[in-house]
């Protein structure tokens, strides 16, 4: 229990009638006074605060005597003073509201990205140990990309014939996509189809089909269907269909490298270009034949270019993966209950929601083959949404720096909207290239359902653009986590350019942004969180730059979430609060005590405390208090109220002036004078319940469920200076400011003083003065004190 006696005020059990002109005071507090004089005790509680360009006062001598303007207590080496400290806490300890905002922002984001992190939901995890512990298949920088089949060697076939099997199986379950029927006389018209579509979303079978078709049509197709292995031949002078009265497919691969190797043939374009597209035409037609060109964005995009109007195109239309399924499965057949069952099935194991995130038609024919053979559909959707395998593989696919760069770009921002994310891809694939003499002429969405399908557009709830700008998500949440990890761990060439743009987006003008890249940096730190330390971490955690410090420890946050490096980011975190008395060491406390404040301690309070703890007994060094201070008023609002009062208890229980008491009792004050300020995303009651009302104090809005404690801790602090002036200011702010916010506040603030007021010594009688002052102020008299003042004196 707190103890005060008094030696001097007004009598005991009872206000004069003329109030004298001080408040009652305990022999602490004369003791206090003695040793630190009265204008000092003024200036420590911020109450003669000195100006923006110094101190004026005078020396003994009666000169005017100016201070040279304070440096951050942040930024000095050496311990802080106390009276610096209290000083740097009244004024906010140089968190500036924006900055504030960006650390709520920052958690809330950082607790959705640890929930993705840890979520289970396909019965998968994220492979990190798998991924980044096996040989990688290619070098340490991005390369160009190119044809995965080899075009055949001069004196080799350049045209192979399809079998009967490999028909069949392209053409026997074939489900039609939208526009079909169009694309079959376009072909039978033009005899040169230009069919493009993502990959993965059945060209070839399409392909295969539609010269099927259209020869069948036409009654010829004598010569059958063959494979064109090297497609850039058809552009070549004189060329002529190898057999007559036949279909010819040729695939060229995704990617602006195997087209530019297609249109090498052109020798520049322009008239000369029309004439070869010409003259292919003019060839099928000689020959009674069709050729179906198949590729993606890059053939559309060259499709649609001189002698383009020649050719007849067709984008093609996905095909509902579920649709290829049942196809597949119940062949062109099947009763409505066996769809019902089949859908059911799909449902229940998880692979409606695979086909979803991965729609390409050869996914839903893979599944359909496991079905089919009554094998183990759980362990197929495992696979097919395992995000391991699916970024390793696009990886392999994808090399060319304007796709990672997006992909890297949508990991860090995903659900941004899509013109960020494709300024910061620019920026990235800027540093991943060779400087060019103007800015490319990058189209990024136009790529997006080709190179980037496992990201997709999403309309604020299908609203049209109307409802605000699209944004940029991954099917799979486990996705962009993924990519990040893995482009840091594999991409050893590009590590340092990775690194840099996303420190560079740190000081990106747009809040989100630079919360999501302090969350991306933490997704790094997860496979090697020592190397992260190193390399990056301590750097931003002890930097001058409060944005840089709150990146560190959003980053911590993350990279602490998971068990396998929960231990290690905690026993770094005690080694920098009890860090030295240096600027950069007592900086890397502070964030330390940032880092507990947010998720580390909402999922750990009790080791969030002794982190706290660390770095405020620290002597004579008061420097951490602001930091600690900050980090407590977090973590109630974490909803870790009763551990934090608890510590408080603990560390303020000597009730002396010694140094962990005043601090201790100091974070108290700024923690109960703290408004709430709710997260920008998520839900705003705490997981461990409790009542949370904007722009109230929490320790307040929660005074009924914690109201022994608070009475304790509030009595020490309104009986001990230099504690008492901030304490006596927080409880009127309570009283006048925010009792009426909170629905039950003034009847349970009346309950804590009657608490307060039966404890041994003066409280009584200082609760007493300070509320009769407050009820009968000239200039602004508080109703709320005189019914409090009311209620105290009847309940004696």
């Amino acid at each position: 229990m707190s103890e005060d006696t008094s030696t001097e005020g007004p009598r005991a059990g009872g206000r004069t009638a003329e109030r004298t002109d001080e408040p009652p005071r305990g022999t602490a507090e004369l003791e206090w006074d003695s040793a630190k004089g009265g204008r000092n005790a003024k200036v420590a509680m911020g109450t003669v605060p000195p100006g923006a360009k110094g101190e004026s006062g005078e020396d003994d001598d009666g000169r005017v005597v100016v201070e040279e303007p304070r440096t951050p207590v942040d930024e000095r080496d050496g311990p802080v003073s106390e009276k610096d400290a209290l000083l740097s806490l009244t004024e906010g300890g140089g968190h500036e509201d924006l900055e504030r905002s960006e650390a709520l922002r920052a958690g809330a984001i950082a607790d959705e990205i640890a929930r993705r992190l840890n979520a289970d939901a396909s019965g998968t995890r994220i492979g990190t140990l798998a991924l980044f512990n096996e040989t990688v298949s290619f070098g340490g920088g991005f390369h160009s990309g190119g044809a995965r089949h080899a075009e055949p060697r001069p004196g080799e076939a350049s045209v192979v014939a399809l079998d009967l099997a490999e028909l069949s199986d392209l053409t026997e379950l074939f489900v039609q996509p939208d526009g079909y029927e169009e694309a079959v006389d376009a072909l039978r018209e033009r005899r040169l189809l230009v069919l493009t579509g993502p990959p993965g979303s059945g060209r070839e079978a399409a392909a295969v089909n539609l010269l099927g078709e259209a020869l069948a049509i036409d009654g010829s197709g004598a010569g059958g269907c063959h494979r064109l292995l090297m497609p850039s031949a058809v552009l070549e002078p004189g060329w002529e269909p190898p057999v007559k009265h036949s279909g010819y497919l040729a695939v060229l691969d995704d990617g602006p490298a195997a087209v530019k190797r297609f249109t090498s043939a052109f020798g520049g374009g322009g008239a000369r270009g029309i004439a070869q597209w010409t003259a292919v035409v003019a060839a099928l037609r000689d020959s009674d034949s069709l050729l179906v060109l198949t590729g993606g964005h890059d053939l559309e995009v060259l499709a649609a270019g001189p002698g383009g109007e020649h050719l007849a195109h067709h984008h093609l239309t996905p095909v509902d993966p579920v649709a290829v399924v049942e196809r597949r499965v119940l062949g062109h057949g099947g009763s409505p209950d066996a769809r019902t069952d089949l859908h059911a099935m799909l449902e229940r194991t998880g692979a409606a929601i695979a086909l979803r995130e991965q729609p390409a038609v050869r996914n839903a024919a893979r599944l359909a083959s496991v079905i089919s053979a009554d094998g183990d559909v759980a362990a197929e959707v495992a696979r097919l949404r395992d995000p391991s395998e699916q970024v390793r593989a696009w990886f392999n696919r994808f090399r060319e720096p304007e796709a990672v760069a997006f992909a890297l770009a949508a990991a860090v921002l995903e659900d941004s909207g899509y013109l960020t994310v494709a300024d910061a891809a620019v920026k990235l694939r800027a540093a991943l290239m060779e400087p060019e003499p103007a800015p490319p002429d990058l189209r990024f969405g136009d790529r997006l359902g080709h190179e980037q399908q496992w990201i997709e557009l999403h309309l604020p709830d299908g609203a049209g653009l109307a409802a605000g700008p699209p944004r940029v998500r991954f099917r799979n949440g486990l996705l962009g986590q993924t990519v990040l990890g893995y482009a840091w761990n594999a991409l050893d060439g590009r590590r340092e350019a990775v690194l840099g743009w996303l420190h560079r987006l740190l000081r990106h003008p747009d809040l989100e942004v630079r919360a999501r890249a302090a969350v991306g940096a933490g997704v790094l730190a997860l496979a090697d969180p020592q190397y992260a330390v190193h390399r990056f971490l301590t750097g931003w955690a002890g930097s001058t730059s409060w944005p840089l410090r709150q990146a560190a420890a959003t980053a911590l946050g993350v990279a602490g979430s998971r068990p396998e490096t929960a231990d290690a980011v905690w026993g770094l975190l005690h080694q920098w609060a009890r860090g030295g008395s240096s600027a950069q060491q007592r900086r890397l406390a502070g964030t330390a005590a940032n880092t507990v404040g947010g998720l580390l301690g909402r999922n750990a309070p009790e080791r969030a405390v002794a982190v706290l703890h660390d770095a405020l007994d620290r002597g004579d060094d008061w420097g951490t208090l602001p930091a600690v201070a900050w980090g407590g008023v977090h973590l109630a609002g974490q909803g870790q109220v009763a551990p934090l009062l608890d510590a408080y208890l603990a560390w303020s229980e000597p009730q002396d002036l010694s140094p962990l008491v005043v601090k201790t009792l100091s974070a108290f004050v700024f923690a109960v004078s703290r408004p709430y300020e709710a997260p920008v995303t998520g839900p705003a009651a705490p997981a461990s319940g409790g009542v949370r009302v904007p722009d109230v104090p929490v320790l307040l809005s929660e005074l009924p469920r914690h109201h022994e404690r608070l009475a304790e801790l509030w009595a020490r602090a309104l009986a001990r200076r230099p504690v008492q002036d901030t304490a006596l200011e927080a409880l009127h702010q309570w009283i006048d400011e925010y009792a009426d916010r909170c629905p039950g506040a003034l009847d349970a603030i009346a309950h804590l003083l009657a608490s307060v007021a039966r404890r041994p010594g003066r409280h009584r009688e200082r609760l007493e003065w300070w509320l009769d002052k407050w009820a009968r102020d000239r200039d602004h008299p508080s109703k709320n004190a005189a019914r409090l003042l009311h209620t105290l004196d009847h309940g004696r």
